[in-house]
């Protein structure tokens, strides 16, 4: 299995970050514009739908303000049974996210292209954090034909 893996600091609580995770409306702030669903609950179900296609995520772990954790059981077959994976931590004026999306059977070219879309997505909530204004589906950065 291979895992995609990124991080990146923002200046920021952990609380602003954990509810930019966990609210539909955080959600569709700086990935998914049409997102929906429940995702402060475990067990609950998130659904993000793009121009290009949608994911359904099963909420499987919640740490306030520490913690999120997916399993993906909806969406593209390489993402099935994958998880996506996010590690709040504080270090000095930043609040530091680990994301991980794990389980990835091999590296298949659409791997690569998540792992640079996920960067992007990344960018996008710590640039709503931080100011009030991400760059959600549709309005995200174009990388390939993929989108």
């Amino acid at each position: 299995m291979v895992n995609i893996l990124h991080r990146v600091g923002v200046e920021a609580a952990p609380a602003e970050i954990y509810t930019a995770l966990t609210t539909p409306e955080g959600l569709a702030g700086w990935w998914a514009s049409d997102t929906r669903g429940k995702g402060s609950d475990i067990g609950g179900l998130l659904q993000f739908r793009f121009v290009a296609g949608g994911f359904d995520m099963k909420v499987v772990e919640l740490t306030p303000g520490e913690h999120v954790r997916w399993e993906v059981i909806e969406g593209p077959a390489e993402w099935i049974g994958t998880h996506i994976d996010w590690k709040i931590t504080r270090a000095d004026t930043y609040t530091v996210v680990l994301f991980e999306h794990e389980g990835w059977r091999e590296p298949v070219e659409f791997m690569y292209h998540c792992s640079t879309k996920w960067a992007t997505f990344l960018l996008s909530m710590k640039s709503l954090v931080e100011t009030g204004k991400g760059a959600p589906d549709p309005h995200d950065v174009k990388i390939d034909d993929w989108n």
